[in-house]
């Protein structure tokens, strides 16, 4: 079954995200970027919702670096959620793969249409 991980080390903003998209879609959470690439060694999301900065081994780039070097899981759609909102860093994020970029404060309405029209 396809659904969709939320990775981010803020309990609020995992939880603002899975009750924007559990009506329609099946979500599964992470609070760091070890416990992200874990789950995937078991499940296959069809999209990733990556927070860049996060305290612990691994921030968001360096999972979303991991995820697209893997054969197994470079399909998985992975956006970007920071607070990183230059240029520079959204090029970046681009550069290694992702496949969209949203800068925190976001609109979940706007994550949830960017979902839609990827899952479908």
């Amino acid at each position: 079954m396809s659904y969709i991980l939320i990775v981010d080390d803020h309990s609020d903003i995992r939880r603002l995200l899975s009750i924007s998209l559990c009506k329609e879609f099946t979500v599964k959470e992470a609070e760091d970027g070890v416990s992200a690439l874990d789950m995937l060694r078991h499940d296959h999301p069809k999209i990733i919702l990556l927070d860049v900065m996060m305290p612990g081994e691994l921030d968001g780039l360096q999972v979303l670096d991991a995820i697209k070097a893997d054969p197994k899981t470079r399909d998985i759609l992975v956006a970007i959620i920071s607070a990183r909102g230059q240029t520079a860093d959204h090029d970046d994020a681009r550069h290694r793969g992702a496949d969209a970029y949203f800068v925190k404060p976001f609109s979940p309405l706007q994550i949830v249409a960017w979902v839609r029209s990827h899952m479908l």
